[in-house]
C-alpha cells in the first residue's frame, strides 16, 4: 500500500518539522512517498502507523505522548502537559540517547562486534544500552551505586547485564566510585567501549534530533516552557538547543536536587564541593560538571527537597494515572515552587523520565516513606500503612509462660495477645512477666491463663494519632486495631514514639 502525504498529514499552516533522526526512520521504513528536503506539517496526531511492524524493539523507541496534567497542576494559571517518556521500550528517556551514543560509537569505530559496552549508570541509561546490546550482540557490564533502587540492578540483570554495586558516598574521583570503577574495567577488557554519558555529546544530540523535534511538533509550536530534573545534562540541553531555535523566547527550567553543586554552578558559575551530600532523590543532580551542559540553553535552575519528590511522584500516580518515577515527581513540585512565574496563555511540557516500577520499594512503599519522615501521619491508619504488614503473633490461654517467653525472643517483641477460639481473652508483656518472674521462680511453668492481663485495647482504624495517648500508658504499652477485612495489627509505644519522632 501506498500513502500519500495528505493520507497521514492534514495540510496547515503550522510549525514546520525537519525529517531527522527517529522521525526520520518513520518514514524512511514505511511505504509513504516523501519529496527531497520535504517539511512535515502536523496538526494534533504524531506520525504514527497503527498497521506498523517493527524489525525490532529499537524502532519503537521515541514518538511518546504528550499528555495533559490536570488535578496536581489545578491551580496553575496555565496548561501543563507531560512528556511521558515511559512509553520507551526500556520505560525511560534514556532508551534515545542510549541507542545514539551507540550508534556514534560504532561510526567512529570505539566498539567491534562481539564487544563490552562498560558504562555507570543508575539503571535507566544501562537499560536503554542493554536492549541495544541484545539487538546488536554486544555484552554488557554496569557500575551503580548502592544508592540506586534494587529494582534497577535486577531489571539490568533480567536483560542480561552484569552490575557492580558500587559506594554512593566517596568523591568522583575516589577508585571506588562508580565512575572509576567503569573506566578502570574499560582498561582492563578487550574490544570494550566506557560510553560516559556524562561527557559524550551524543547523549544531547540524541535529544536535540528527537525529544525536541517531538515537543515542537506536538504542541504545534506553542511551547513555552520545558521543564527537566537534570542529571548528566543531556536531555535538558539537547532538547532545551532545538526548542530555543525555534524561538528563543522558550523558557528552560532544570530541576536540581539539594546536594548537588548544578544550581550554584549554574547561578555563580562556581563549582562548590561544599554544596555537595548525600541525597536520596534519583536520577538526577550531580556531584560534578558533565560536559553535557551549556549554560546557554538553561534559563533556570530550581531545587526540590527528596521529601517534595517523593509526595509529589505518589500525587501523580494517583491522581493523574500516570505510574512514574521519583525525578518526574521532582519536576512537577519545582514547577510548582515557580507558579508565580508562569501566565495563562503558556504552555508547560513537563519530562516524565521514567516509571514507577523501578521504585516500588522506595517513594511507592509506604514504610520507606514513613522510616524517612516523607509520610504525613495523622492517624492509626496512615501508621498501620506506613509499617506494613507485620504477623500478629498470638498465644491461647493454655500455653504455658516459657512458651509466651520463647516467642517473644524469636520475634523480639514486647506484647502478645491472648486469644482462645479467635476471642482476645487477655495479654501478656515483658514486663508483667519479668515481674513475676522475680516474685515467683515457678512461673515460667504455669500457664499463660493464669498470668495474663487483661486485654489489649482496641481502637478504631480512624483513631487521631494523638489520641493513642489515652490509651498507651506506663500500664499499657500497646494497642490493637482491627480493619475493615477483621485482620488485627498492634502498635506498641515504640511504634507510635517513632511516628511523632519523624511527624
Amino acid at each position: 500500500m501506498v500513502w500519500s502525504i495528505n493520507d497521514v498529514f492534514k495540510t496547515m499552516p503550522l510549525p514546520p518539522i525537519k525529517v531527522s533522526g527517529t522521525l526520520k526512520s518513520i518514514v524512511d521504513n514505511s511505504n509513504i512517498q516523501v519529496p527531497n528536503n520535504f517539511y512535515l506539517r502536523r496538526t494534533t496526531k504524531f506520525p504514527f502507523m497503527p498497521d506498523r511492524v517493527y524489525d525490532n524493539i529499537l524502532q519503537t523507541i521515541g514518538n511518546t505522548p504528550l499528555v495533559r496534567l490536570n488535578r496536581v497542576v489545578a491551580d496553575l494559571p496555565c496548561k501543563v502537559y507531560a512528556k511521558v517518556e515511559t512509553f520507551n521500550p526500556g520505560n525511560s528517556i534514556k532508551d534515545r540517547m542510549a541507542v545514539k551514543m551507540l550508534e556514534v560509537a560504532e561510526r567512529e569505530g570505539k566498539i567491534k562486534p562481539g564487544g563490552t559496552i562498560i558504562e555507570g549508570t543508575s539503571g535507566n541509561t544501562g537499560m536503554g544500552l542493554a536492549l541495544a546490546a541484545i539487538i546488536k550482540g554486544y555484552k554488557c557490564i554496569f557500575a551503580t551505586t548502592d544508592k540506586q533502587s534494587k529494582e534497577k540492578a535486577d531489571i539490568l540483570k533480567a536483560h542480561g547485564a552484569e552490575v557492580i554495586v558500587c559506594p554512593t558516598n566517596v568523591d568522583p574521583e575516589d577508585p571506588r566510585s562508580y565512575y572509576q570503577v567503569a573506566r578502570r574495567l574499560q582498561r582492563e577488557i578487550p574490544n570494550s567501549w566506557y560510553v560516559n554519558q556524562y561527557d559524550n555529546l551524543a547523549n544531547r544530540q540524541a535529544h536535540y534530533e528527537q525529544t525536541g523535534p517531538e515537543i515542537w511538533a506536538q504542541t504545534e509550536g506553542k511551547v513555552t516552557h520545558l521543564v527537566v530534573a537534570s542529571g548528566t545534562g543531556g536531555t535538558i540541553v539537547g532538547t532545551g538547543k532545538y526548542l530555543k531555535e525555534q524561538n528563543p523566547n522558550i523558557q528552560v527550567w532544570a530541576i536540581d536536587t539539594y546536594g548537588s553543586l548544578l544550581k550554584k554552578w549554574f547561578d555563580t558559575g562556581e563549582l562548590d564541593m561544599n554544596e555537595v551530600h548525600p541525597y536520596i532523590s534519583e536520577g538526577f543532580g550531580e556531584d560534578f560538571l558533565p560536559a553535557n551542559y551549556d549554560h546557554d540553553a538553561i534559563d533556570h535552575f530550581e531545587k526540590v527537597t527528596d521529601k517534595d519528590g517523593a509526595l509529589m511522584a505518589r500525587r501523580i500516580t494517583r491522581e493523574e494515572g500516570i505510574f512514574i518515577g521519583y525525578s518526574a515527581g521532582s519536576v512537577i513540585a519545582g514547577l510548582r515552587q515557580l507558579k508565580s512565574k508562569l501566565k495563562k496563555d503558556d504552555l508547560v511540557v513537563a519530562i516524565f523520565h521514567d516509571h514507577g516500577s523501578r521504585y516500588v520499594a522506595k517513594i511507592y512503599n509506604d514504610e520507606w516513606m514513613l522510616d524517612r519522615g516523607f509520610l504525613e501521619v495523622e492517624t492509626v491508619r496512615d501508621l498501620i500503612g506506613g509499617l506494613g504488614r507485620r504477623r500478629l503473633v498470638t498465644i491461647d490461654e493454655n500455653s504455658k509462660v516459657m512458651d509466651a517467653l520463647a516467642l517473644m525472643k524469636k520475634y523480639d517483641i514486647e506484647h502478645i495477645p491472648v486469644m482462645m477460639d479467635l476471642e482476645l481473652t487477655g495479654s501478656v508483656s515483658q514486663a508483667s512477666l519479668f515481674k513475676k518472674l522475680i516474685e515467683e521462680e515457678d512461673v515460667r511453668d504455669q500457664l499463660v491463663a493464669d498470668v495474663m492481663d487483661k486485654p489489649l485495647p482496641i481502637v478504631d482504624m480512624d483513631t487521631p494519632l494523638e489520641r493513642l495517648t489515652h490509651y498507651i500508658n506506663k500500664d499499657n504499652g500497646a494497642v490493637l486495631t482491627r480493619d475493615e477485612s477483621g485482620q488485627y495489627s498492634i502498635l506498641t509505644k515504640y511504634d507510635i514514639l517513632n511516628a511523632f519522632s519523624k511527624g
